[in-house]
């Protein structure tokens, strides 16, 4: 059942917690496959080796396939909006703008998903949703610091990871309206599997990587995160959360995900945690309590 009143309930705040692990770390293992394979070529390996990770599990669990083209056209309608088109939007925009500020970028999408709900008359335009939103955005600007200083020839990468946060708006629609009573599981594989076909045929018309030389093993190590968990896990999580709290909900993940890419540095890495970085994981929780609303109607009483 989906959220009737914004909120989110303790079991989806953890879901998304982990959501923003794991999609935080997309973003490393982008930047360090990149090194060695082209931008298409990439998005292909992520969403093929995805799809062959879940059909297993699918198998195991016993769900159909769609039957005909008119079962699988809103699986090939999610993975173009939350997939081909976003993945390869933000890989050909990390070429030319750093992690860092492509993850900052990323953080606009819960702001475009409001927007298309609103207009699509699927969820109101709540005014503390929309506020809340934008406090997440000065958070996570506050968060990253060192990594907003635009440099030339960095704006196409940045409309490109723009669009790319709209393009997961848009695909929150399309799921909410025609894969609502989807299983999450079926949803994540089917979507990666029709991804997989549209992949193919774009990197093989652009990149042709059969021509290209093998990767190293430490980039082959990154398509396997990237597929198994930052694609093929990210997915069930993402499609559950989706069909009990909401599209707007669900897309607070890319606020969370700076925070938890801080948080992993300091304890897996032993990274310093500046004060500028406190400061902006305070405001962007703020945000979070600010859209949830249970906070302010504490204070109404």
């Amino acid at each position: 059942m989906t959220s009737t009143d914004g909120r989110i309930d303790a079991r989806d705040w953890s879901l998304l917690a982990a959501l923003s692990v794991l999609w935080g770390g997309s973003f490393f293992f982008n930047g360090v496959v990149l090194r060695e394979l082209p931008p298409f070529t990439l998005v292909l390996l992520r969403v093929a080796l995805a799809a062959i990770v879940l059909l297993p599990v699918l198998r195991a669990y016993g769900l159909p396939f769609p039957k005909g083209w008119a079962g699988w056209r809103p699986f090939f309608l999610v993975a173009l909006f939350n997939n081909v088109l976003p993945f390869s939007l933000i890989v050909i925009g990390q070429t030319t703008i750093p992690s860092g500020l492509a993850s900052i970028l990323n953080a606009t999408t819960p702001l475009f998903t409001v927007m298309v709900m609103a207009a699509a008359g699927e969820e109101k335009l709540i005014l503390r949703r929309v506020a809340g939103v934008i406090v997440g955005l000065i958070g996570v600007m506050i968060l990253r610091g060192g990594a907003l200083g635009f440099e030339s020839g960095q704006g196409p990468g940045i409309l490109l990871c723009l669009a790319a946060a709209l393009s997961y708006g848009i695909s929150a629609l399309v799921a909410r309206r025609s894969l609502a009573d989807s299983p999450p599981l079926a949803t994540a594989t089917f979507q990666l599997m029709a991804s997989s076909l549209m992949m193919a045929f774009v990197a093989a018309v652009f990149e042709r990587p059969w021509q290209l030389p093998l990767p190293g093993v430490v980039t082959w190590l990154a398509v396997l995160g990237l597929a198994a968990l930052s694609t093929a896990l990210a997915y069930i999580v993402f499609f559950q959360v989706l069909r009990r709290s909401g599209a707007t909900n669900v897309m607070l993940v890319t606020l969370l995900v700076p925070v938890t890419a801080i948080l992993l540095g300091a304890l897996v890495l032993g990274e310093h945690i500046a004060p500028r970085e406190i400061a902006g994981a305070l405001v962007i929780g703020s945000a979070l309590l600010l859209i949830d609303g249970r906070v302010l109607k504490l204070f109404a009483r």
